[in-house]
């Protein structure tokens, strides 16, 4: 059986939700959570995790319309630099 697109579709969805039931509103990220997040399924990738004031400017960066959480729209952004920046270095190898 083939993973689809939609597959990884859902488990992005699924990897947001296993984060954001924790601490607050079920359905966004608190720092701790986006923290969490990052550090645990974006090791390689976001490798200045444990820099807080690092962490506290990405989320100043996602948390457009500062509530102070950071929902699923918003953290989409954080993704698409993400899905960006591998693509640009898949090129490069």
């Amino acid at each position: 059986m083939s993973t689809t697109l939609e597959d990884y579709m859902e488990g992005v969805i699924n990897v947001f939700h296993r984060y954001s039931v924790r601490v607050g509103h079920f359905d966004t990220l608190s720092k701790g959570e986006l923290k969490q997040l990052i550090t645990k399924e974006l090791p390689n990738t976001l490798k200045n995790t444990k820099d807080k004031a690092a962490i506290d400017k990405l989320f100043q960066e996602l948390d457009a319309d500062r509530d102070g959480q950071v929902d699923f729209r918003e953290f989409l952004i954080l993704l698409a630099r993400v899905l960006e920046t591998a693509h640009e270095n898949i090129h490069k190898e």
